[in-house]
Protein backbone atom coordinates (compact mmCIF):
# COMPACT_ATOMS: atom_id res chain seq x y z
CA UNK A 1 0.00 0.00 0.00
CA UNK A 2 1.10 3.26 -1.16
CA UNK A 3 1.51 6.50 1.67
CA UNK A 4 -0.03 9.63 -0.66
CA UNK A 5 0.22 11.67 3.25
CA UNK A 6 3.71 12.70 2.98
CA UNK A 7 3.35 14.09 -0.77
CA UNK A 8 0.07 15.54 0.04
CA UNK A 9 1.79 17.51 3.03
CA UNK A 10 5.13 18.10 1.15
CA UNK A 11 2.81 19.88 -1.58
CA UNK A 12 0.46 21.49 1.03
CA UNK A 13 3.52 23.09 2.66
CA UNK A 14 4.78 24.22 -1.01
CA UNK A 15 1.46 25.84 -2.16
CA UNK A 16 1.43 27.75 1.41
CA UNK A 17 4.79 28.29 1.53
CA UNK A 18 4.37 29.93 -2.40
CA UNK A 19 1.12 31.98 -1.00
CA UNK A 20 3.53 33.62 1.48
CA UNK A 21 6.26 34.70 -1.00
CA UNK A 22 3.54 36.18 -3.23
CA UNK A 23 2.04 38.03 -0.78
CA UNK A 24 4.92 39.57 0.84
CA UNK A 25 6.61 40.47 -2.92
CA UNK A 26 3.11 42.13 -3.16
CA UNK A 27 3.37 44.19 0.21
CA UNK A 28 6.61 45.40 -0.37
CA UNK A 29 6.26 46.64 -3.68
CA UNK A 30 3.12 47.83 -3.11
CA UNK A 31 2.59 51.82 -2.70
CA UNK A 32 0.57 51.68 0.67
CA UNK A 33 -2.25 54.39 1.71
CA UNK A 34 -2.04 57.53 1.30
CA UNK A 35 -1.84 59.30 4.86
CA UNK A 36 -3.76 62.40 5.28
CA UNK A 37 -1.73 64.69 7.74
CA UNK A 38 -3.73 65.41 10.49
CA UNK A 39 -3.55 68.98 12.14
CA UNK A 40 -1.47 69.49 15.23
CA UNK A 41 -3.39 72.34 16.80
CA UNK A 42 -6.52 74.20 16.99
CA UNK A 43 -6.57 77.62 16.53
CA UNK A 44 -8.18 80.05 19.19
CA UNK A 45 -8.98 83.45 19.05
CA UNK A 46 -8.81 85.53 22.33
CA UNK A 47 -9.52 89.51 21.83
CA UNK A 48 -8.55 92.65 23.71
CA UNK A 49 -10.29 92.79 27.23
CA UNK A 50 -11.29 88.93 27.36
CA UNK A 51 -9.08 86.71 30.03
CA UNK A 52 -6.74 84.46 28.94
CA UNK A 53 -6.66 81.17 30.97
CA UNK A 54 -3.67 78.74 31.77
CA UNK A 55 -5.01 76.29 29.35
CA UNK A 56 -4.22 78.45 25.96
CA UNK A 57 -0.97 78.70 27.23
CA UNK A 58 2.14 76.31 26.45
CA UNK A 59 5.22 76.29 28.70
CA UNK A 60 7.87 74.60 27.61
CA UNK A 61 10.81 74.09 30.88
CA UNK A 62 14.56 73.96 30.23
CA UNK A 63 16.52 73.52 33.17
CA UNK A 64 19.85 75.48 33.86
CA UNK A 65 19.88 74.36 37.69
CA UNK A 66 22.53 72.02 38.75
CA UNK A 67 19.31 69.75 40.30
CA UNK A 68 18.40 66.58 38.29
CA UNK A 69 14.71 66.44 37.49
CA UNK A 70 13.85 70.19 37.87
CA UNK A 71 12.17 71.07 35.08
CA UNK A 72 10.19 67.64 35.07
CA UNK A 73 8.72 69.12 38.50
CA UNK A 74 7.74 72.46 37.51
CA UNK A 75 6.04 71.02 34.35
CA UNK A 76 4.05 69.18 36.30
CA UNK A 77 3.11 72.16 38.71
CA UNK A 78 2.66 73.97 35.99
CA UNK A 79 0.28 71.79 34.71
CA UNK A 80 -1.39 71.09 38.04
CA UNK A 81 -2.06 74.85 37.77
CA UNK A 82 -4.02 74.04 34.15
CA UNK A 83 -1.23 74.91 31.59
CA UNK A 84 -0.36 72.94 29.05
CA UNK A 85 3.00 71.06 28.73
CA UNK A 86 5.50 72.28 25.90
CA UNK A 87 8.96 70.62 25.66
CA UNK A 88 11.19 69.93 28.97
CA UNK A 89 15.08 69.71 28.65
CA UNK A 90 18.24 70.57 29.87
CA UNK A 91 19.49 74.02 28.82
CA UNK A 92 21.62 74.70 26.37
CA UNK A 93 21.24 78.93 26.30
CA UNK A 94 24.08 80.67 27.27
CA UNK A 95 21.73 83.10 28.87
CA UNK A 96 22.63 83.71 32.47
CA UNK A 97 19.57 82.27 34.75
CA UNK A 98 20.19 83.41 38.52
CA UNK A 99 16.13 82.81 39.44
CA UNK A 100 14.15 82.22 36.46
CA UNK A 101 14.57 83.67 33.15
CA UNK A 102 11.64 83.59 30.15
CA UNK A 103 13.00 83.59 26.27
CA UNK A 104 10.76 86.11 23.94
CA UNK A 105 11.41 89.04 22.20
CA UNK A 106 8.22 90.43 23.80
CA UNK A 107 7.87 90.33 27.60
CA UNK A 108 4.55 92.38 27.46
CA UNK A 109 2.80 89.46 25.88
CA UNK A 110 -0.01 88.46 27.79
CA UNK A 111 1.13 84.70 27.65
CA UNK A 112 4.55 85.95 28.89
CA UNK A 113 2.89 87.99 31.62
CA UNK A 114 0.33 84.77 32.84
CA UNK A 115 3.59 82.51 32.84
CA UNK A 116 5.53 85.17 34.78
CA UNK A 117 3.28 85.64 37.05
CA UNK A 118 3.18 81.98 38.38
CA UNK A 119 6.83 81.94 39.70
CA UNK A 120 8.08 83.31 42.85
CA UNK A 121 11.28 85.94 42.90
CA UNK A 122 12.24 88.24 40.01
CA UNK A 123 11.63 87.13 37.26
CA UNK A 124 13.97 88.20 33.76
CA UNK A 125 13.85 88.23 30.35
CA UNK A 126 15.85 87.55 27.12
CA UNK A 127 15.81 87.29 23.99
CA UNK A 128 16.07 83.81 22.19
CA UNK A 129 19.85 82.70 21.52
CA UNK A 130 18.70 78.99 21.23
CA UNK A 131 15.84 77.44 18.86
CA UNK A 132 12.70 77.91 20.61
CA UNK A 133 8.88 75.63 20.11
CA UNK A 134 5.72 77.48 20.42
CA UNK A 135 4.12 78.64 23.49
CA UNK A 136 6.43 80.18 26.22
CA UNK A 137 9.87 79.47 27.08
CA UNK A 138 10.72 78.99 31.03
CA UNK A 139 15.00 78.52 32.09
CA UNK A 140 15.11 77.56 35.70
CA UNK A 141 18.05 78.78 37.51
CA UNK A 142 20.03 77.23 40.74
CA UNK A 143 18.42 80.53 42.62
CA UNK A 144 14.57 79.11 41.72
CA UNK A 145 12.57 79.38 44.48
CA UNK A 146 8.95 78.37 43.76
CA UNK A 147 6.02 78.87 42.20
CA UNK A 148 3.67 81.45 43.20
CA UNK A 149 0.91 79.74 45.57
CA UNK A 150 -1.07 83.21 44.94
CA UNK A 151 -0.37 83.25 41.42
CA UNK A 152 -3.40 84.42 39.09
CA UNK A 153 -5.12 81.31 36.94
CA UNK A 154 -6.19 84.08 34.24
CA UNK A 155 -5.19 87.34 33.10
CA UNK A 156 -7.06 89.81 30.39
CA UNK A 157 -5.23 89.94 27.56
CA UNK A 158 -4.17 93.54 26.12
CA UNK A 159 -4.19 92.50 22.48
CA UNK A 160 -5.52 90.03 20.46
CA UNK A 161 -4.16 86.91 20.24
CA UNK A 162 -4.28 83.93 17.82
CA UNK A 163 -3.07 81.10 19.76
CA UNK A 164 -2.54 77.42 18.76
CA UNK A 165 -3.66 75.16 21.15
CA UNK A 166 -1.87 71.68 20.38
CA UNK A 167 -4.57 68.72 19.96
CA UNK A 168 -3.44 66.00 22.54
CA UNK A 169 -4.68 62.59 21.70
CA UNK A 170 -5.62 60.35 24.12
Amino acid sequence: MTRPHPYLTLLAAVLVMGAGVLLGVRMLTSAGEAQVAAPTCTDRAVATGEPLTPNLVQVNVLNASGREGQANRVTINLQRRGFLEGAIANSTSAVEVPNVTILTSDPEDPRVQLVAQQFVGEIAYAEPDIPVEDGVTVIIGDGYQDLNPEAPTEIVSTRDLAICVPIIDL
